[in-house]
């Protein structure tokens, strides 16, 4: 869970509660959602909180939310923004970095606790929505240090985003008094070797100029003529990353926390040379729209257990810092049109806005009720017969396992020798991971043999044989379902033996499905992981529903297995 460090004194002057101590503001930040980790060395107070409430990763975003708790502020507040001077030109940018987005601050005072939380803000952003800097990455610049190019169309000054050779250009980095080409940073930087790897494969790597020279290198330094101090009062702030909603929602955040230390926000034009996907060539940032969500009545009812006023949840929405209207459903019922900030980036669902609306209520004031009808629980018919699968497996001499259901597609497909093969089990098309946080979880296994391959391979320094079973999840794209993902329950298993063959596979295969009351059939088949003459079809009661062979020593050799394997898998409906 994200924390965030709070310096208390800094929490009383910005809400205007001088008098509140630690104690009532530890639990006024308690009904928040914000719990009390203990003290820093420095002496300030150490909140977790809700990994989506990235706003308040500052003192100002909690600030924000207290005086809405407090009820000293009411409905959504956007900050004006003057009309942008400066233009951030796109051109020859490395394809793997893309998006960037900007802003002008002025008119700030940094105290030494204002700057130290735009340092917290900016790490913590980099850590949680910037996926450690690979998504997106911030930079924040003193404005009087740079000299922006005149604007081609009159007016204005500009900067340029662009692609550099890492071995060419040269500038001096921040806690350096060197100059460095982006190569050297990578190689002798501290900053440079933590992220340096995010660019290292890049031909070209990313960088911003303005008319002196290069003065960041995103996403790992910024130049030291740029620095940003407690003297600084003016800033330029640029953000580069591989999503241009993500880059430009962390902007947000950012100029709605110094605005909260008097900053007046300035627009910043961003002319691509090509235009993004799903965005024009040319933005005006930041984006400091709104976002509407519908929600129904009856289900903030329903789910909070409480009776309330139209009234009543207009003044709960306020006192959240959203704004709602009444309006009906589709079907006529009550609802609400609720408008959300843009610094709200955890706003996805109306359950989201719901839980707002709990939260200003208070939830300590929510009573504990029996519910209306009385029930038994008991396990689900699919949890019954897993487990039936489960122990009947073990009864086969089969180890259980529980693999992750996240992989990677060498994992499901290349290490297994699929290739190009189709129609085939493993072969479908698998669920991707919009935003993986490793490269070895970007999609979700689409079979369970991988997994299982996986175990003996980190498994060759134990004893054989290796029996290895697992009844588990997978999932694959399939446009005729309304989510477009089909997903099914699998039983996998392997013998992992000197002397093993077929047949041994295909006796405990016909001793598990017969225990189950089916019939199971073998007609031989082709498939790419297992050896061709070695390999059946799986069919239970006229159905085919899996694979069962001897494993290919191409797989085994990709695996660094030196004896042989059998293994099968199937659709655990077949026993039902």
């Amino acid at each position: 869970m994200p924390t965030v460090d709070i310096d208390t004194d800094e929490l009383r002057e910005l809400t205007g509660y001088e008098d509140k101590s630690d104690e009532q503001l530890r639990d006024d930040l308690f009904e928040l959602g914000l719990e009390y980790e203990g003290e820093t060395e420095e002496g300030e107070l150490r909140f977790e909180f809700e990994p989506d409430r990235l706003d308040r990763l500052s003192v100002e975003g909690v600030a924000r939310s207290l005086q809405y708790h407090y009820g000293d502020s009411r409905g959504v507040h956007v900050p004006n923004t003057n009309d942008a001077e400066w233009t951030i030109e796109v051109e020859d940018v490395p394809e793997e970095r893309p998006y960037v987005t900007g802003a002008v601050v002025r008119g700030l005072d940094l105290s030494e606790a204002g700057f130290d939380s735009l340092i917290q803000l900016q790490e913590k952003l980099h850590a949680t929505m910037g996926r450690k800097r690979a998504k997106g990455a911030i930079g924040v610049h003193d404005l009087t240090m740079l000299k922006g190019e005149a604007a081609v169309e009159g007016g204005g000054k500009t900067v340029r985003y662009t692609g550099v050779d890492p071995d060419e250009v040269r500038f001096v980095p921040l806690e350096s008094d060197a100059e460095m080409t982006p190569a050297e940073v990578i190689e002798n930087h501290h900053i440079g070797t933590e992220y340096g790897h995010l660019v290292e494969d890049m031909d070209r790597v990313p960088a911003i100029y303005d008319s002196i020279g290069l003065f960041s290198f995103p996403p790992v330094v910024n130049g030291r003529r740029t620095e940003v101090t407690t003297d600084s009062r003016d800033l330029f702030i640029e953000m580069t990353g591989t999503d241009q909603w993500t880059i430009d929602h962390m902007l947000n955040i950012v100029c709605y926390a110094l605005a909260a230390r008097g900053g007046t926000i300035e627009d910043v034009r961003v002319e691509y040379e090509t235009a993004p996907e799903e965005y024009p060539a040319e933005l005006v940032r930041p984006d400091l729209s709104t976002t509407e969500k519908t929600v129904a009545h009856d289900d903030i009812e329903t789910t909070l257990g409480i009776d309330l006023s139209a009234a009543d949840v207009i003044d709960l929405l306020e006192r959240s810092g959203l704004d709602g209207e009444s309006t009906e459903t589709e079907d006529g019922e009550p609802a609400y049109e609720v408008t959300i900030p843009p610094y709200r980036v955890d706003v996805r669902h109306p359950v989201d806005v719901i839980d707002d609306v709990g939260r200003a209520y208070g939830f300590n004031e929510l009573e504990p009720r029996y519910p209306d009808v009385g029930t038994i629980g008991g396990r689900h018919e699919r949890s019954r017969l897993e487990r039936a699968v489960r122990e009947t497996l073990v009864g086969l001499g089969f180890q259980g396992l529980l693999n992750f259901h996240m992989t990677d597609e060498e994992q499901v497909s290349g290490r297994m020798n699929l290739g190009d093969s189709e129609d085939v089990l493993g072969a479908a098309e698998p669920v991707q991971i919009r935003n993986p946080y490793s490269e070895d979880y970007t999609i979700t296994r689409s079979w369970l043999l991988p997994s299982i391959m996986q175990v003996l391979e980190n498994n060759t320094h134990r004893s054989y044989p290796q029996d290895l079973a697992e009844v588990g999840w997978v999932a694959h794209r399939d446009d005729e379902q309304n989510t477009g993902v089909a997903e099914s329950r699998h039983v996998a298993a392997v013998l992992a033996r000197h002397e093993v063959s077929f047949e041994d596979g295909k006796a405990r295969l016909q001793a598990l499905v017969e225990s189950f009351g089916a019939d199971v059939e073998t007609p031989p088949t082709d498939h790419p992981t297992f050896i061709s003459g070695r390999t059946a079809e799986i069919v239970v009661d006229g159905d085919a529903v899996g694979v069962i062979g001897e494993v290919h020593p191409k797989v085994l050799v990709e695996h660094d297995l030196e004896l042989p394997v059998v293994a099968f898998e199937f659709d655990i409906e077949a026993l039902r």
